[in-house]
């Protein structure tokens, strides 16, 4: 699969077979996300793999979107080190770019995924903080669900011109 084929036909899987990934897809989808671009290059995504049911769960239970967590025999938990990039903003958009790297990744191998937000609900971090242990300054972005697709979806269409201005907001000749 090229890459704008996985871009175009990727879409939120949130059924699961209960097939284990195997850590070697695991590796894959990590070495993925740790290719994303980030602000200084200084990469400061950290990463923690959920196989035990207990925390997969565990997050379920809090989070108001990831009963699918319950189904999935893995959840990759995407994480930003603010020792490694202390501004909130710019480490969210770091593991942003990691998370869609991992989730391109997922269908690229034939495995399904859905990303959970979890920043910048401050409800959120604090569980997912509690649940996993986390350090104070590691700060929790988002929870990504992956398993083998139990669902088959079709490729979404959202191309829209309308959502496109050129040179300015306003069309051209606009002052900004």
């Amino acid at each position: 699969m090229d890459a704008i084929e996985a871009i175009v036909t990727r879409r939120s899987i949130r059924r699961y077979k209960p097939d284990a990934v195997g850590p070697e897809k695991v590796e894959i989808l990590l070495r993925a996300a740790m290719q994303a671009p980030s602000s200084k290059n200084l990469q400061p995504w950290r990463f923690v793999v959920v196989t035990e049911r207990a925390l997969l769960d565990g997050f379920a239970a809090f989070h108001p979107h990831a009963a699918m967590l319950k189904e999935a025999p893995a959840g990759i938990l995407v994480c930003g080190d603010r020792s490694a990039q202390p501004l909130d903003g710019y480490l969210a958009l770091d593991c942003a770019a990691a998370t869609q790297n991992l989730l391109l990744a997922a269908h690229a191998l034939g495995l399904g995924a859905v990303w959970l937000g979890i920043y910048p609900r401050e409800e959120r971090i604090k569980e997912t903080a509690r649940l996993y242990g986390l350090p104070g300054s590691v700060l929790p972005i988002a929870m990504v669900a992956v398993g083998r697709p139990a669902e088959e979806k079709d490729p979404a269409q959202r191309y829209d011109p309308a959502k496109i201005h050129e040179e300015h907001w306003q069309g051209i000749g606009s002052t900004p």
